[in-house]
């Protein structure tokens, strides 16, 4: 007979304890239904991943454990279901650590499985990640043990081996796990999501497949966390490292894997999700950041700055995908370089997706900003100085709105110009949530083609006029404007700043490659400039594997030039 493991694919809230302890009974009676022997839940479920400096409050580890008895309590009664929990967990008996302040409790990133009412093994992770977004060393002991837990499915006892995301990207925590006597992988995850990583993922899981010869359940989060996003995609790997099982990416799912554990290859089966598009998976991934984003922190809806531009057009389909267009508003706020092309497009585009669409005229305010700073700019010729107050008029008045309706404003800023310091503060860059801060300009054309060619959530007609889409780049914020004015082409900025910032090739490496001497300098020294101002912008969805934002940390205040 096959044991029966099942994957809880839940979106998790950090800090809601009840409500998690909720989803997990929730999806423990669904298992249970099923026939389902074991149930995984994510890394951390019981608080959500990544709880950051909460985890060195030790009321927090603690409510945490009272959760997980609570999960178990409310378990009770279903027979021969295991429950995995992912939790923290006060280290016992553990002393302080270097470098950890007095008074705080060592705390483990372990998981806890439940049977029956009852706590019966309780595991800690090994391999702890300090690198790109992880800083998991700052809050977490490393587990020295591995862990397997029996369970019967009737016909025969199966031994389980628990390892927890990172460990599993190792060969030790594994097969020590193996030599334990583990029949079975079942890893439990929190993995953030870039593009490809899905790939990655199965490609790692499948070494430790073919390097112990066991079959691996991969329990995985969904959900919006800040800035970011985990996609689901939970799957299963049969002993000959095949793909068994998976579930679909970016949304909640309860993935059951059927496993011959006994058998040579360790035999799988289970529902295959189809693979999906790097457009579709990117897509999918900023739709989800934007509505967990409004949606877990209480905005009844969002705003947007229409520009009649790509960037803002972009974010306005992707808004309206997340949170329907009820819920959306857009606002035009022309000035006098305003092309009309650009006020007849941003009213179309708002008519295509049925949002509420507001007119601001800006002249007139402007005209009043230029007559009181006359006296004190006498003798000044003009100069970005007068575009930036463009700019950051309209951020006035979309925080005034947001202000009175309490909707959240979402920034249209791509990552292009986060590198170049190609925006305002407290202009455009005014907001709580900047959607495509991750994704390039030469991305933000591939998306907005990708969502007019498709139609994920049924809205209808193609939401972004093609002229939004061809029509050259342009700020608007003084005569004939064009961004090819001061900033190289994208093709070739992106390029650049995917190897300099993402993959931190050096300028003459980039050189070396062909680009342009010119145009690498120009680029690498916009984006040592300009630290000030990312430093100053709203949290954004996480896209790449180096993004703006916890993966990037260097100081605003800096003379080495390499």
């Amino acid at each position: 007979m096959a044991i029966k493991i099942g994957v809880a694919q839940c979106n998790f809230v950090v800090g809601d304890l009840d409500g998690n302890a909720r989803r997990i009974v929730e999806a423990a009676h669904a298992a249970h239904a099923q026939g389902v022997h074991v149930l995984l839940t994510p890394e951390l479920a019981i608080c959500g991943y990544a709880a950051e400096d909460l985890f060195l409050r030790p009321a927090f580890v603690a409510a945490c454990d009272d959760a997980v008895q609570s999960v178990a309590a409310q378990t009770a009664h279903l027979k021969g279901l295991h429950i995995v929990v992912g939790q923290p967990l006060a280290a016992p008996h553990a002393p302080a650590a270097a470098g950890r302040s007095v008074g705080r409790t060592p705390c483990l990133n372990a998981a806890s499985v439940l049977c029956e009412g009852r706590i019966t093994h309780r595991y800690a992770k090994r391999e702890l990640p300090n690198y790109q977004v992880f800083d998991e060393r700052r809050y977490f002991l490393p587990g020295q043990q591995p862990c397997v837990f029996e369970v019967a499915d009737g016909a025969r006892v199966h031994r389980l081996g628990l390892l927890i995301c990172e460990d599993a990207w190792y060969t030790q925590p594994a097969a020590e796990t193996v030599a334990a006597g583990a029949e079975v992988l079942c890893v439990i995850n929190a993995s953030p999501f870039h593009i490809g990583k899905g790939d990655e993922r199965e490609q790692a899981m499948r070494a430790r497949v073919l390097e112990t010869g066991r079959p691996l359940v991969y329990a995985h989060l969904v959900g919006g966390q800040d800035e970011i996003v985990f996609e689901g995609r939970s799957f299963a790997l049969d002993g000959r490292g095949a793909l068994a099982a998976r579930a679909p990416s970016f949304a909640e799912d309860l993935l059951v894997v059927e496993l011959e554990a006994g058998q040579a290859g360790g035999a799988a089966r289970g529902p295959l999700a189809a693979e999906t598009s790097t457009e579709s998976d990117l897509w999918h991934a900023l739709v989800l950041g934007t509505r967990d984003y409004v949606e877990k922190n209480g905005f009844p809806g969002a705003i947007i700055g229409l520009s009649g531009g790509v960037d803002s057009a972009l974010v306005l389909a992707i808004a309206v995908d997340a949170l329907g267009p009820q819920r959306v508003r857009a606002v035009m706020m022309p000035s006098p370089y305003t092309a009309d092309i650009s006020w007849l497009d941003a009213r179309d585009m708002a008519a295509r997706l049925g949002v509420r669409y507001d007119e601001i005229a800006i002249g007139p305010i402007f005209e009043r900003y230029l007559a009181t700073l006359a006296p004190l700019f006498e003798g000044r010729p003009a100069d970005t100085t007068e575009e930036n107050l463009q700019a950051r008029i309209r951020g006035t008045l979309l925080m005034a709105l947001s202000n009175k309706w309490g909707d959240i404003v979402l920034t249209t800023g791509n990552k292009s110009e986060m590198a170049t310091g190609y925006c305002t503060l407290y202009g455009d860059m005014a907001g709580g949530f900047a959607v495509i801060k991750d994704v390039a300009k030469t991305w933000v054309w591939r998306l907005a083609r990708w969502r007019n060619a498709h139609d994920p959530f049924g809205r209808g007609r193609e939401p972004i006029p093609e002229r939004i889409i061809t029509r050259p780049p342009s700020a608007e914020l003084r005569p004939d404007q064009k961004d090819q004015d001061t900033l190289p082409p994208y093709e070739v900025l992106d390029a650049i700043v995917e190897r300099y910032m993402e993959n931190d090739r050096s300028p003459a490496e980039i050189i070396a490659e062909g680009f342009p001497a010119a145009a690498v300098e120009q680029v690498v020294r916009l984006i040592r400039s300009n630290e000030y101002k990312r430093r100053q912008a709203p949290v954004g969805i996480r896209v790449t594997h180096r993004s703006f934002g916890k993966d990037w940390r260097y100081p605003n205040t800096n003379r080495w030039r390499g």
